[in-house]
């Protein structure tokens, strides 16, 4: 259970750092309100986890898989631009969080 909530939290810290460049300063109501309900949301997941996990490889897992899916969705939207170079590095970064993930 402690895994899959982990991997809920870090879908949702995606969801919170998209959220946060959309609030324009924290002037736009909708993405603020998004922000703050994933990004508690997220942080009550990540230390749900931690209570069976040990502390670097929820971060560790927390933090790629967030960072995974921020830039894959800004490059599928446009925002950032898809290279080879960048979807190899991405999928690095992946791989690290598989083996964290096996070598618990």
């Amino acid at each position: 259970m402690s895994w899959f909530v982990l991997v809920v939290s870090g879908v949702l810290e995606a969801v919170w750092a998209t959220a946060l460049s959309r609030t324009e300063g924290f002037t736009r109501l909708g993405p603020s309100l998004v922000f703050a309900l994933a990004l508690v949301a997220s942080m009550l997941g990540l230390a749900f986890a931690m209570r069976d996990l040990p502390v670097g490889t929820a971060y560790a897992v927390w933090v790629g898989i967030g960072a995974v899916l921020t830039v894959v969705h800004a490059m599928a939207t446009g925002a950032e631009p898809a290279s080879a170079l960048r979807i190899l590095f991405l999928a690095m970064i992946v791989g690290g969080v598989v083996g964290l993930k096996f070598t618990h």
